[in-house]
């Protein structure tokens, strides 16, 4: 894309060049209510699991949702699978919880009017409230059988990770394609060696799981760009359910300043459970290795893969056609993108940090000398 690796630099480096040439303003892109929600979800690193109301106002987002899922809404296979998902959730509700149902959401038509009926607003709210039960359950089947299926297949993490980057690389050309006020769009992959050095770095308990081995950076022209940004991504990239709870880490985008202005401010009166959480601006990341000046909005995505094509389609219903890869975006503006590269906060100087923990932890054990700042780079 527009940002590569410095001459002589290896690619899991991260070493940025900003290309300056395309300066363009986006026209036309407006957000909405469920743009904000989305974006929010991102920021606070919080879950859909939480969430008391969906935002789908017609079948038509409906069917946009779930192709972002790589769900065909006009395939009989994945309209089986649907009705499949919606039945074993609605079996969970009534045998674990007691729950009980009207027949239009235990039997619907169209399993899609769930979602319509999930985001109605004012009447009756008990069958708007199970219908959200059904669709987190949905959620929750979904991943627990993508987890399944993956371990039943014979495909590689290589080829995975693969699929992802293509998918998500085409993406980024459509962006670029649309004008929208980005400097550069950059994606890579984590070397063996820096995976090695991060889990030795890291004593919780998660550093077992490495979040970050496909990643992306995106550098928008100016702040403002970023919720935009982020609401494009949730729209043509990743459904936003698919957000790894926790794993946000948010130190540049105010929520409440940006909350409190046009264009949001009206929107953000419109928002499920706006509470005082939106009145604390930043949700950082607590990263030993950053420079504390070290600014970006960094979150972690469960990236569906669709693997029928690949010749793994024989569970059909039962697991579905669908694995996920977990990937990590970053954003941040070009201006905080070159300070993020000075002083202390320089790619090397963070390096340097790192293997110095990594070095006193092998001879003799080391200890962490907290900082706060953002995520750097996705080796947090």
């Amino acid at each position: 894309m527009d940002v590569a690796p410095k001459e002589g630099v290896p690619q899991d480096a991260d070493a940025l060049t900003i290309d300056t040439r395309f300066s363009q303003v986006v026209d036309g892109f407006e957000l909405t209510v469920a743009d904000l929600e989305a974006v929010r979800l991102i920021l606070r690193g919080n879950s859909v699991i939480d969430w008391n109301r969906a935002v789908f106002p017609d079948l038509a987002s409906v069917d946009a949702f779930l192709r972002l899922l790589w769900i065909d809404p006009d395939d009989p296979e994945d309209r089986r699978r649907m009705k499949y998902v919606h039945r074993s959730a609605i079996t969970y509700l009534e045998e674990h919880l007691g729950l009980r149902f009207p027949e239009d959401l235990k039997q619907p038509d169209d399993v899609r009017e769930i979602f319509l009926l999930a985001s109605q607003t004012g009447g009756f709210r008990r069958r708007q409230i199970l219908a959200c039960a059904i669709l987190k359950l949905m959620h929750t089947i979904v991943h627990m059988e993508a987890a399944e299926l993956r371990h039943q297949t014979a495909l590689s993490e290589a080829d995975l990770l693969g699929l992802a980057e293509r998918h998500i690389s085409e993406a980024a050309q459509h962006m670029r394609d649309q004008g929208f006020p980005i400097v550069s769009f950059y994606g890579n992959r984590k070397s063996r060696e820096s995976t090695i050095t991060k889990l030795l770095a890291k004593r919780e308990a998660t550093a077992a799981m490495v979040f970050d081995k496909l990643r992306f950076r995106i550098v928008t022209e100016k702040r403002e760009h970023i919720v935009p940004a982020l609401a494009w991504l949730t729209r043509h990239v990743f459904p936003f359910n698919y957000v790894i709870p926790g794993q946000s880490h948010n130190n540049l985008v105010d929520i409440h300043a940006e909350w409190s202005r046009p264009p949001y401010k009206e929107l953000a009166d419109q928002l499920h459970g706006f509470t005082a959480e939106e009145h604390q601006p930043f949700n950082p990341d607590d990263n030993p290795f950053s420079g504390s000046s070290y600014r970006v909005v960094n979150f972690i995505v469960d990236y569906p893969v669709r693997i029928d094509h690949l010749g793994h389609a024989r569970y059909g219903a039962m697991l579905g056609r669908i694995v996920f890869v977990q990937t990590e975006f970053q954003l941040v503006d070009a201006q905080t993108a070159i300070a993020n590269e000075s002083g202390e906060n320089a790619h090397e100087r963070y390096k340097e940090r790192q293997r110095a923990m990594v070095a006193s932890r092998l001879r003799k054990g080391g200890r962490y000398k907290r900082r706060r700042g953002g995520k750097r780079h996705g080796d947090g």
